[in-house]
């Protein structure tokens, strides 16, 4: 049986460049593989990008609304309405590899979780498990629950411990408060710090 896959880790932990080795791994021996990511993530638009400055596109991308089952389907079998051949013949798919995957919903986990066990392709989904107030996003937290394997992938703190937590800063001030979501840019950026570290910033506070 095909199995769901969460490899998870703080900001700066090499996600997204670990999601591209797999993606050249699987196509160098020849197999097919379908890269995807949220709509929400409008870093890179519609490509992934990994901090060593590696980038690819996707697939698909998945809207907050979609049946990522139906939509993996679609895109599986080679039919899409909107190119100049609406089907075209293509390779079964190996695996499905889903980047950023913290800003799926539960339900849509539930899908990939589907696209493993009742469609047989192995998904490997790629985030982080907490925001910048240690809250965990509900995508992050439905793999958590389904996933048939965990992967923690390590990075360090500013002090050297392995750094667990994620901060958001504006500028060079460290905040606690705002919206779950938004991704890094110009203004925003974040930090992934170790358990000490993260308290002494936030002068003890945990949690929104």
């Amino acid at each position: 049986m095909a199995k769901l896959y969460f490899r998870y880790g703080a900001m700066n932990s090499g996600k997204s460049t670990g999601l591209l080795q797999v993606a050249f791994n699987y196509e160098e021996r020849g197999q097919r593989v379908l890269l995807a990511k949220p709509q929400l993530d409008t870093k890179g638009d519609t490509a992934i990008v990994s901090r060593l400055g590696m980038t690819r596109e996707v697939d698909f991308l998945i809207r907050p609304g979609d049946n990522v089952r139906a939509l993996f389907g679609k895109v599986a079998s080679g039919d899409d309405p909107d190119a100049l051949l609406e089907h075209v013949e293509v390779k079964p798919v190996a695996c499905l590899l889903v980047d950023e995957a913290q800003f799926l919903t539960p339900g849509q986990v539930d899908d990939l979780f589907r696209i493993a066990v009742l469609d047989g392709v192995p998904v490997i989904a790629y985030g982080i498990r907490t925001d910048f107030r240690t809250v965990a996003f509900p995508g992050a937290g439905r793999l958590l629950e389904l996933a048939h394997s965990l992967e923690e992938l390590k990075t360090i703190c500013r002090c050297g411990r392995k750094a667990v937590f994620n901060t958001r800063r504006i500028g060079n001030e460290i905040v606690f408060d705002g919206e779950q979501v938004a991704i890094d840019g110009q203004d925003i950026a974040y930090e992934s710090l170790c358990g000490n570290c993260y308290l002494e910033a936030s002068g003890g506070r945990l949690g929104s």
